[in-house]
């Protein structure tokens, strides 16, 4: 996952449109709120099962970022292995985006 998109997604951190964590997102995709998941590239298989299937069946595009620990620390957190993008104009951007090491799942 390229600068410019780690950026997009802190600015979504600040406006509170990224839902952070295993459990915020899975809710989000329940409630039909998440746009677009990001999972980290050292992710649990538990949370490839409880959010990244969820997500597929759903149609929520999945890409995958940096491992958990950098994911987290970037926004504030400690390890992070999911985040949700609930604002479409964000995901849209991000998307856009992923043309670097970014892996659409």
């Amino acid at each position: 996952m390229t600068e410019q998109e780690l950026g997009l997604i802190g600015l979504g951190v600040r406006a509170g449109t990224v839902a952070m964590g295993v459990r915020a997102v899975r809710s989000g995709l329940q409630h039909g709120v998440v746009r677009l998941v990001v999972l980290a590239k050292d992710r649990s298989q538990r949370t490839e099962e409880k959010v990244g299937r969820l997500a597929a069946k759903q149609g929520i595009r999945v890409l995958e970022g940096p491992p958990a620990v950098e994911l987290g620390r970037r926004f504030g957190y400690t390890d992070v292995q999911a985040l949700g993008i609930r604002d479409q104009a964000l995901a849209d951007g991000i998307e856009v985006g992923t043309t670097g090491p970014c892996r659409r799942t």
